[in-house]
């Protein structure tokens, strides 16, 4: 009887095989300059990276900086969809371009500025024509900013005035002198038009009926004043100043430069001139002493100076001066000739030093 042979076999059924690819559709712009440095952009109308692998319908663009070497660059990236209809163009995201700081020498996302990411949805309407869509890039590189080398801004150098010299010139000279003074046997030439701006009472003497008897063949008399006090109120009158390059007057007034100030006083309240008026009196009270006090108290009573008059009542009310005020001979001949002026003081002096006691008073501490 024949043998039979029994042969066993097995077969296993094996999972399918998967091929996967994946494929990143992208648009890439040509390279562009901009300040210097080379660009480009990449657009991927299926969404990029973490958008394209969750499958969003997104549009996603990058700019990618492809300059090396160049140090780390600051710019910012602001993308604008063009209507094809107007040609105007509106930015993607206006409240998102910020400025973003590059490197050139690093790998990956350092060289890459993300600029957009917008729905497909709003890239159809207006924007969207014959499936064509514009875009502008507009990169804005920032530098850092440059000193310039410091130098001096040109200028153009003004001299001081030289009006006081000249009008001082211009009386030192006599010309086109048209008045003249006799004084005490001197002749002074002048210019009525001068006298007449800073003196009304020159202005009447010379511009009102008076005018005819000025002339340089008929010198006006001056009565009852020096020459050399005359000259210096010529002086300040042209010049509105005391100082003379012949004379210390302006720049000390003590001892015989004072007899001069009032003098001066005396000369400026006959000629109304106001400011050398009162500026006499500033010297007088700057120079205040217990021998003078009386003399100019009583000067200023006579030309009605009452800023003056009040600055020597002050003076003497100090105990300390007094007495040695009322054994000059100022103070003597003031008790003679104008006992009215010297009540008037002690008045004044009465309500001033009661001021003075009411304040050192208050200054006092408390008694205890």
């Amino acid at each position: 009887m024949p043998m039979t042979t029994q042969v066993k076999t097995a077969s296993t059924c094996l999972p399918p095989e998967t091929v996967q690819g994946t494929h990143v559709f992208d648009i890439r712009s040509g390279v562009f300059d901009v300040a210097g440095y080379s660009w480009v952009l990449f657009v991927y109308p299926d969404g990029y990276g973490a958008e394209a692998a969750a499958g969003l319908d997104f549009v996603s663009a990058y700019l990618r900086l492809l300059s090396t070497g160049c140090g780390k660059v600051r710019a910012s990236c602001d993308l604008r969809l063009v209507n094809p209809a107007t040609g105007a163009a509106v930015s993607v995201h206006p409240s998102l371009v910020a400025v973003r700081e590059l490197d050139p020498d690093a790998d990956g996302g350092a060289r890459v500025c993300h600029c957009m990411c917008i729905g497909r949805g709003e890239l159809e309407g207006p924007y969207l024509r014959d499936d064509r869509l514009t875009i502008e890039c507009v990169v804005t590189v920032r530098k850092e900013p440059r000193v310039s080398r410091t130098r001096a801004l040109p200028s153009i150098r003004v001299p001081g005035s030289n009006l006081k010299r000249q009008l001082a010139g211009l009386l030192e000279s006599g010309d086109g002198a048209d008045v003249a003074f006799a004084v005490a046997g001197e002749t002074f030439a002048a210019h009525r038009l001068v006298l007449a701006l800073r003196s009304p009472v020159f202005k009447a003497e010379l511009c009102g009926p008076m005018r005819e008897l000025g002339g340089a063949a008929q010198p006006i008399a001056v009565e009852d004043m020096q020459p050399e006090v005359f000259r210096a109120m010529l002086h300040f009158i042209y010049t509105d100043s005391m100082d003379r390059s012949d004379d210390d007057l302006g720049r000390d007034y003590h001892g015989r430069n004072c007899d001069m100030v009032r003098h001066l006083l005396v000369a400026a309240d006959r000629y109304a001139i106001e400011r050398l008026k009162l500026t006499c009196q500033s010297i007088l009270c700057r120079n205040l002493d217990v021998k003078n006090v009386a003399t100019t108290l009583a000067l200023a009573d006579q030309h009605h100076c009452d800023r003056l008059k009040q600055a020597c009542v002050e003076f003497m009310c100090f105990a300390n001066n007094m007495e040695a005020v009322v054994d000059t001979q100022g103070y003597k001949d003031l008790a003679a000739t104008s006992p009215s002026v010297l009540a008037e003081a002690m008045v004044r002096m009465s309500k001033v030093g009661k001021k003075l006691t009411k304040k050192a008073l208050g200054d006092a501490p408390p008694k205890s």
